[in-house]
């Protein structure tokens, strides 16, 4: 049995656990942060922090980690954060989808195109 195995086969290593494989280069340089990065980030520092402590950052990286290998695979990074943030405003009881849903929707609306 190779390290990447279990007893169960390597059927079960998740869809986060990269540890030894051959994906080729990682890219070093840093990129500019979008708007839409930075308000993730901020976000999370804010739920986070502890005068508001919706939820611990251990939690985000659990719900990532939860996540089917598809929407790992195909999320962008920031995307699995603001989906993950969304779970656990829920799970926490902070917010519901509906409360969630009505305001996205309003939100949508006052966009140009509906959203679009």
């Amino acid at each position: 049995m190779t390290s990447t195995e279990s007893a169960h086969g390597e059927g079960d290593r998740r869809q986060h656990d990269l540890g030894g494989l051959e994906l080729g280069p990682i890219d070093r340089h840093e990129h500019p942060r979008t708007l839409f990065e930075m308000r993730v980030d901020a976000m999370l520092m804010l739920l986070t922090h502890p005068s508001c402590s919706a939820f611990k950052v251990d939690a985000l990286r659990r719900a990532v980690e939860n996540y089917s290998r598809l929407d790992y695979e195909q999320l962008p990074y920031y995307h699995r954060w603001l989906k993950a943030i969304r779970q656990l405003l829920v799970e926490q009881a902070v917010l519901t989808d509906e409360q969630i849903e009505t305001r996205l929707q309003r939100l949508r609306e006052r966009m140009p195109m509906g959203g679009q």
